[in-house]
């Protein structure tokens, strides 16, 4: 990020840069963020993450008019704690954003958003909580799987559908995660990325260039939730 900032700056408009991240869902993706830049955010900060996180889901993932949701610690317009309570006023009234209100961590994976937004320390700890939970539970498949000789058959014939699951929830598919809100388009990847992450992280760069990504942030985020605190 900091790289990113030294070499580019900030559009104008953003305060601050937010990483977002794709997690799967019910529905097919979910982009959360911030999944880690900013740990300390202001509830102008959060609106215009949810411009941004809004434009990069429609313009690179292909979502038509992409719900947009504040993770909360309900679904009550009253919840919350004061800078999200701020948050949500801004972003009732943000023009131009599918704001759909409050949204809780189950909706994530439930497919109920398709954009989250929220601080980098809430962010990055359901990002961190998700890798976790994936690994386990293939874990825990894997060793019932081996229990015994059944449970290996039923494995052999479950194996195509494992697989597919499997490469909806590696991150390699995804290739890494963009740093929006800088004036150029920067993405970040694992430090034990695989070349095939390394191969997608190019596309995705390819398809925010192609989308236009900087400009159209720069373009909407006035517009949108101007220059509220």
């Amino acid at each position: 990020m900091a790289s990113s900032l030294l070499q580019w700056g900030r559009v104008k408009g953003i305060e601050r840069p937010a990483i977002g991240t794709i997690l799967p869902s019910l529905s097919g993706r979910c982009l959360l963020l911030d999944a880690g830049a900013q740990v300390d955010c202001r509830p102008k900060h959060l609106a215009q993450f949810a411009v941004m996180g809004s434009i990069y889901a429609e313009r690179v993932l292909g979502l038509v008019r992409p719900r947009v949701g504040l993770l909360n610690i309900g679904e009550e317009e009253t919840k919350g704690n004061d800078v999200v309570l701020s948050a949500y006023a801004q972003l009732k009234e943000a023009k131009n954003l599918n704001f759909i209100g409050n949204v809780e961590g189950r909706d994530i994976l439930r497919g109920r958003v398709d954009v989250v937004v929220c601080d980098g320390f809430v962010g990055n700890i359901v990002l961190k909580f998700a890798e976790g939970m994936a690994s386990a539970v293939f874990d825990l498949l894997r060793e019932s799987i081996q229990r015994d000789a059944r449970s290996r058959l039923g494995g052999l014939l479950l194996r195509p559908s494992l697989r597919s699951l499997w490469k909806r929830m590696d991150y390699a598919e995804y290739g890494g995660a963009p740093l929006l809100g800088v004036r150029g388009v920067s993405i970040i990847s694992h430090g034990k990325s695989s070349a095939k992450a390394i191969r997608n992280a190019v596309r995705v760069a390819r398809e925010a260039v192609a989308g236009r990504i900087v400009e159209a942030i720069e373009d909407q985020i006035m517009h949108t939730v101007g220059d509220s605190e």
